[in-house]
């Protein structure tokens, strides 16, 4: 369903190589460090839940409740009992070792569950310019030290769903075992993680190649050692194990045993051939490896696969594929034991996209098996479970699907599936999109459904590549990678689905119409369809606009001041300008192509161009631009820049390169010359919020290095002097793709990450939004309730109060009644109470205020029962407004 996750191949390049170039920084000398002035801010995620792969879930063996999940591109994270959510672990990996966030393996410490240990690294090619290493934490990641490893590991790289590749000697803990990539072999660190050596005794370090004509390096490179397990039946508590099986990317030669401790080893007799071992399992009570494999490496591709058991005591191999290899079009990855019932075994068709995943189940170490699903006359389908995705009702995709496809699916790219070691009822599987989990598991068995939702509070996997926050409306609309992007309403909760018609599987670039924010446009990539579209109504709801001839992908877009055009600089063709929503388009002309493109926030006909150090500029709507004679600017591509809301022609561009101009630049005169600030040594990003109190420029924020600090900077006084507001515990890896402010509140800011999702911050001193005023607005009021998006039992909905008065509100209330009984779930852009069938909904701090002839939007979910009418009336305090 979402095999885009490839494209993150380049996601660090997600947002990077948009602009031209990736986020690859080149060591250099330290500059001096200046003194900056710094604040207190409060850092956290505007709720998405989820959103990309996840390909490890790894439970501690000896401690109940403590679980890590992996990432492939978004850091390692810790389960959190008591509010059933994950903790972020590795927000302070800092921008020059932002490949650390992709995690290739994760171990939790059996022995000391204090202890755990990540092996980071995200790309084993020239995309990544740094090395791999091993994380050691002693405080359950709260903390690290580090060991520099001498050759690179891929977090996101072909085969990252195998593993897992690190693994702790459950005997002697300060033992471990790493399985490397691209032929480096197998290490060994005897010192608890401190130091590694190559195990020189290994024979095979792989050979299986996903495609060797590839000359990237990302599939051509060796995909090495799979995993490493340990019999801990053969050793005592402060003895190395003496057993150790390791799982290799090599059909021919998978899997090979030590039976003395690391010493010497040697392929295992018997084995199956043909296949590549994703998962080795072993379960020391009733003596069985359990293997799983798939005739490729994943986590994308496989077309056949089997399940095997081992007997560790006879050296006996059993085929207990569930369904005959000739009836696979999918391989085998998920694999996890019962530990409270060794006996039973489950497994995953991780490959399996279409019409979903499949989960196997035995109760009897393989012997027989039943599965998640089944047809009982095509295309229809039983289910062996029910699925509640309420918490994260986007993982519908707003899809309407035909049998035997269902919705929400059961998964894709289902790598990692662990059974509580503790819990036979608890089992929490990776998707391409999201952890799912069950709490009763064993309901399988008996025959009843058993129930699978989300388990991924606080796990945020996306790569945002644009951020928009308009003067009204939504606070925040967001383009991502994979998942297209959001309209978050209320920052503290799960947007109800992502942008739909189109769905676009990357939106690459967004923006609004500055002084009429309802209208908006997005562009992005897209198999089969179109790549832009548009809304008349703040992003709830859009429609298709038509392609130029030749787009291959989205690019970048910009909405005029008033939202009358458009400029649109899509892959795969040029430059192009049209009025009204795309139904037809134009070529721009003395523009190139792929150039980045932007308009004026005053000026409707004004629309600004940037490629490879030239600056460009159209005053008649984007029809023909004119070269600028702006010197001194990046000569590379590497480069985003914005028009300041309300003063025509104010411009900061930021961007370059190391080794080349790299900066920050002001214009005041619409492009026609920029100075450069002497201050900011590199700027990656730009962006604009609510001017401080007193001033009378807005604020604005970049993710840059100032005074030898790389970090997130707040300037109230045009770039003046510079505020860091972030702190060396949350850098989140690179942040050099969007960042802006917040117009209404001043202090928050929205920041970008290449994989752990749109980051939002407020200030300390802002105060905050006052105490809401009294609501009671006097004057005529009209009201348009729509509702926007509707399910069994379920519907989302929409509200615009207009004030039709002459004088200005500082505060609302509107009441309605439901005609059958509705009930309101939770409500964003407004507080809400209801009694009975009556609601009322009041306004927040920032929304109080509403000039005569303007208006405020609130929306909510709710519940109906029989059927779902509209109410007939609406009341703002004692007065009726008119319904639209």
């Amino acid at each position: 369903m979402r095999r885009t996750r490839i494209l993150t191949a380049v996601l660090a390049l997600a947002a990077g190589l948009l602009a031209g170039t990736p986020p690859a920084l080149a060591a250099e000398a330290p500059r001096p460090t200046a003194a900056l002035a710094a604040d207190t801010y409060t850092w956290q995620n505007a709720r998405v839940d989820g959103g990309g792969f996840v390909p490890g879930i790894v439970f501690n063996r000896k401690e109940a409740n403590l679980a890590y999940a992996r990432t492939d591109i978004g850091g390692a994270y810790r389960w959190q009992q008591s509010t059933k959510s994950w903790t972020p672990l590795l927000d302070s990996v800092g921008w020059d070792d932002w490949g650390h966030t992709g995690v290739v393996s994760l171990a939790t410490d059996s022995v000391d569950p204090d202890r755990v240990y990540a092996a980071v690294g995200t790309y084993t090619n020239s995309w990544d310019p740094g090395n791999g290493a091993v994380l050691r934490s002693a405080d359950r990641g709260a903390s690290w030290q580090k060991a520099a490893l001498p050759f690179k590991l891929g977090g996101n790289m072909p085969g990252r769903g195998m593993g897992e590749r690190l693994a702790i000697d459950p005997n002697r803990n300060s033992v471990l075992y790493l399985g490397a990539p691209s032929g480096n072999g197998l290490w060994r660190s005897t010192d608890s993680g401190a130091t590694w050596s190559k195990v020189a005794s290994f024979p095979n370090p792989g050979n299986y190649i996903q495609d060797p004509g590839d000359t990237s390096g990302y599939a051509s490179d060796n995909q090495g050692i799979a995993w490493v397990t340990f019999d801990e039946s053969t050793g005592a508590a402060g003895s190395a194990t003496r057993t150790i099986y390791v799982g290799v990317a090599d059909k021919e030669n998978a899997v090979y045993r030590s039976t003395d401790a690391g010493a010497t080893w040697s392929r295992v007799a018997g084995q199956p051939t043909g296949y590549l071992p994703h998962k080795g399992v072993l379960d020391t009570v009733n003596g069985h490896l359990y293997i799983a494999y798939s005739d490729k490496g994943g986590p994308y591709d496989g077309g056949k696969g089997q399940l095997w058991r081992y007997s560790t005591a006879t050296g006996t191999w059993t085929d207990i594929s569930p369904v005959a290899e000739a009836d696979t079009y999918y391989g085998f990855s998920g694999l996890t034991v019962d530990r409270q019932n060794p006996g039973t075994v489950m497994a995953t068709a991780y490959s399996s996209w279409w019409p979903d995943t499949q989960i196997f189940r035995s109760t009897d170490s393989g012997a027989t098996w039943t599965q998640a699903w089944e047809y009982t006359s095509y295309p229809n389908r039983s289910n062996r479970y029910t699925m509640d995705v309420s918490s994260s009702p986007w993982l519908t995709w707003g899809a309407n699907p035909s049998p035997p496809e269902q919705t929400p699916k059961l998964g894709w790219m289902t790598e990692a599936m662990e059974i509580d070691p503790f819990d036979s009822d608890r089992m929490m599987y990776g998707t391409g999109a999201t952890i799912y989990g069950t709490e009763d598991l064993t309901d399988w068995d008996s025959g009843s459904q058993f129930t699978i939702t989300p388990m991924v509070r606080g796990l945020e996997e996306t790569a945002v590549l644009d951020l928009a926050s308009p003067p009204s409306g939504a606070p925040l609309l967001s383009a991502l990678g994979d998942v297209g992007g959001f309209r978050h309403t209320d920052l503290t909760k799960v947007p109800p689905m992502m942008y739909t018609q189109p769905n676009f599987t990357s939106t690459t670039s967004l923006d609004f119409a500055e002084s009429d924010p309802n209208t908006v446009v997005r562009v992005g990539n897209l198999d089969s369809g179109p790549h832009v579209a548009f809304s008349t109504d703040n992003g709830a709801n859009w429609f298709a606009g038509s392609d130029p001839s030749g787009v291959s992908g989205g690019g970048t877009v910009a909405a005029a001041a008033d939202g009358s055009r458009f400029v649109w600089s899509p892959e795969g063709a040029g430059v192009h300008h049209t009025t009204g929503f795309g139904s037809s388009w134009s070529a721009s002309s003395g523009i190139p192509a792929g150039a980045i493109v932007e308009s004026d926030r005053v000026d409707p006909r004004t629309f600004y161009g940037f490629k490879s150090g030239t600056f460009y500029v159209s005053t008649d709507g984007g029809a023909t631009f004119t070269a600028s004679a702006a010197t001194g600017l990046p000569g590379g591509d590497s480069v985003r820049f914005k028009a300041l809301p309300g003063t025509k022609g104010d411009i900061w561009l930021a961007g370059g390169e190391e080794g080349g101009t790299y900066g920050l630049w002001h214009s005041t005169n619409g492009g026609t010359s920029f100075t450069k600030l002497a201050n900011v040594a590199e700027a990656d990003t730009i962006g604009f919020g609510k001017a401080a109190p007193g001033a009378s420029y807005q604020t604005l924020y970049t993710s840059a290095e100032i005074g030898g600090v790389r970090g997130v900077f707040r300037s109230t006084d045009q770039g003046t002097s510079w505020t860091r507001i972030n702190d060396d515990a949350h850098q989140w890896g690179w942040t050099g793709a969007a960042i802006t402010g917040d117009p209404r509140v001043y202090g928050r800011v929205y920041v970008s990450t290449n994989g752990r999702g749109i980051i939002y911050g407020d200030t300390s001193d802002s105060g905050g939004p006052g105490p809401d005023p009294d609501p009671d607005p006097t004057g005529a009021c009209a009201v348009t309730y729509a509702v926007t998006n509707q399910w069994s039992g379920g519907f989302q909905a929409d509200v615009r109060l207009t004030n039709t008065g002459t004088t200005a509100w500082s505060g609302w209330s509107l009441s309605w009644t439901f005609p059958q009984g509705q009930t309101v779930s939770q409500m964003w852009n407004a507080d809400h109470t209801q009694t009975g069938t009556t609601v009322t909904a009041r306004n927040v701090g920032w929304n109080a205020g509403v000039a005569a002839g303007s208006s405020v939007s609130f929306g909510f979910t709710g519940n109906w029962n029989q059927s779902n009418p509209k109410p007939a009336a609406f009341k703002l305090g004692d007065q009726n407004c008119t319904v639209g």
